[in-house]
């Protein structure tokens, strides 16, 4: 507990990092707790309530099928953190064991796994992502695989540079000569020693993982209707933003914070983690 308390007091005094853990949280919030509290179906549509403006009954106003906007958005934050969190969860578990075995094993086996981690990084991402929907389709669920996929080679190449210098140290040749499996020497001498890195990342690539999600929404490839998205409701509302703009901009905010949010927070994880800015306050 002493620890936790140590970097909570250390983030309290990081403002950038603070804002961004106030941020990220607030997001969280409304993805979890936010449709129980409106407590109105983001599918529910009538004909009567189209293009309303926002007011006491519809906060954020309602679409061109009259659903409510706030309850769209709350539940479009649900789906962009379930697609975002599965998809980096998925690229740091892939690429960090990636990563790991190519840095321990090396030779042909480090060579072969970098260049091909190489040959990934050389495409943009979102057209590898486009790439990888064109062969699973589009969806959710395959959405979060093509983002787990774009950003391994990412976690690969953050994860093999820290565990080749742990692996040269002392105390590993050591555990290494009394017979430790390398199974051991990774999971218990080179892991831990490698984590900061590894955590800064994965807060950073959640912010850009929403903006791919959106982004493939937007397109068309992402998440499918009726199901709610953030970037699926751009994308449906730039038709009619002259008539009802309320829909595209609250939609691009929650984008917008949701983004931010977990960018600062991963800026503020940086400078309490880098061994190198722990004396900057932000």
């Amino acid at each position: 507990m002493a620890p936790a308390r140590h970097f909570l007091a250390r983030l309290w005094r990081n403002r950038v990092g603070m804002l961004g853990f106030v941020l990220a949280l607030l997001v969280a919030l409304a993805a979890s707790v936010g449709p129980w509290l409106v407590g109105i179906d983001p599918l529910h549509q009538s004909v009567l309530e189209r293009f309303e403006g926002p007011s006491l009954h519809h906060l954020l106003g309602t679409d061109n099928f009259g659903r409510d906007t706030l309850a769209r958005v709350l539940y479009g934050y649900r789906t962009s953190i379930a697609v975002s969190f599965g998809a980096v969860a998925l690229s740091t578990l892939l690429g960090s064991t990636i990563g790991l075995v190519a840095a321990y094993l090396g030779g042909w086996v480090d060579r072969l796994l970098m260049r091909f981690m190489d040959v990934l990084l050389a495409f943009p991402i979102i057209l590898l992502a486009i790439a990888v929907l064109a062969v699973l389709g589009p969806g959710g669920t395959n959405t979060a695989l093509a983002i787990g996929v774009v950003y391994t080679p990412i976690f690969a190449r953050l994860a093999r540079g820290p565990a080749l210098t742990v692996l040269s140290w002392d105390y590993v040749a050591a555990a290494r000569a009394v017979g430790a499996s390398g199974a051991r020497i990774i999971v218990r001498h080179v892991l831990p020693n490698i984590l900061a890195p590894i955590l800064v990342q994965t807060t950073l690539s959640l912010s850009t993982a929403i903006l791919v999600e959106a982004s493939l929404s937007f397109l068309g490839l992402g998440t499918q209707p009726p199901t709610p998205s953030l970037g699926l409701m751009l994308s449906q509302s730039r038709d009619y933003m002259l008539l009802a703009p309320w829909v595209s901009i609250f939609s691009g905010l929650a984008i917008l914070l949701a983004s931010l949010g977990f960018n600062l927070f991963g800026d503020g994880m940086r400078d309490l983690l880098d061994p190198t800015l722990r004396g900057r306050d932000a």
